[in-house]
């Protein structure tokens, strides 16, 4: 399982189960995915929330602190009327993090880290132990505030919704002649991209709607991975291998990354060398440094 740590983050794959079923939130949590998405969101009709809090949290609670890690919870949107009390009954239980859906923009986490660092006193739960991962952006709104997160607290990952971000558009669907996302929908993409970029926090990409279709979700994880980012969301159990198949380097290119590593160290002066009848520079060490740093190597 890929090791989990506040703006050193490296989970492939991140796998939602409902909070009102403790069936499916045990076959998630038993599962491969490095991390489980406990969802009070969407999953959740609105007079079930009380009572898959309460499930939530004592599903938290049955695990020991090392596992709780890796069992994120994703609670209701900042501007409605559930998410303080999703947060006063999980903290408690204290989860390895907490995604917030239709993030307006880096405020919105700042406000977040207020009532967390609140509960957690009052839980007598380690300070800022609780990390955060942003859906942004999942509005016309957040569209503009992707730039926003930079030294947001807790922020450990930047996703996307394409499905909430149709509905804010009032689109009638987010797809392409060709099939793949129409040109409002890559750019909210990209825009999320580049804010965790420049946040310093890992992008992970949205879902693969389609849950049968494997070699789909193969694809677009494979795609992902090339344009940077760094895991991918599931709504599938079967979904969960092939993600961390797609975003795991081979051994080809960690040997490759190795030998670009090892070539700088050589001649630590050098701005740039010649490599396979090409030439390396900077930007292909870092780009190496930050391969090997995914998989724990130095």
């Amino acid at each position: 399982m890929s090791s989990i740590g506040h703006r050193g983050f490296d989970a492939r794959s991140w796998l939602f189960a409902p909070g009102d079923s403790a069936r499916k939130m045990a076959k998630a949590a038993a599962g491969a995915a490095d991390i489980v998405l406990i969802d009070l969101e969407d999953a959740v009709a609105a007079a079930e929330k009380p009572a898959a809090r309460n499930r939530t949290a004592d599903f938290l609670a049955a695990h020991a602190e090392s596992d709780r890690r890796r069992l994120w919870v994703r609670v209701n949107p900042l501007d409605g009327p559930h998410t303080l009390a999703d947060l006063a009954a999980i903290v408690p239980a204290r989860p390895g993090g907490i995604m917030l859906p239709k993030s307006r923009g880096g405020q919105d986490v700042r406000t977040l880290d207020h009532y967390l660092s609140a509960l957690e006193v009052a839980a007598d739960a380690e300070p800022g132990r609780i990390e955060v991962i942003a859906l942004a952006p999942e509005s016309a709104e957040a569209v503009f505030t992707t730039g926003t997160y930079r030294d947001a607290p807790r922020l450990a990952a930047l996703s996307w919704g394409v499905e909430d971000l149709a509905a804010s558009l009032g689109a009638g669907t987010h797809r392409g002649p060709d099939g793949g996302y129409g040109f409002t929908y890559e750019l909210a993409r990209s825009l999320c991209l580049v804010g965790a970029a420049s946040a310093g926090v890992a992008a992970i990409d949205t879902i693969h709607g389609d849950y049968r279709d494997l070699d789909g979700v193969r694809a677009r994880a494979e795609k992902a991975r090339r344009e940077g980012f760094r895991g991918m969301l599931a709504i599938h159990p079967d979904q969960v291998d092939i993600i961390n198949a797609a975003f795991a380097p081979s051994v080809e290119e960690l040997a490759a990354a190795q030998e670009i590593v090892d070539l700088f160290a050589a001649d630590p002066e050098t701005g740039a060398i010649g490599y396979r009848g090409g030439l390396l520079d900077r930007p292909h060490l870092a780009r190496a440094q930050a391969l090997l740093a995914t998989r724990g190597q130095s």
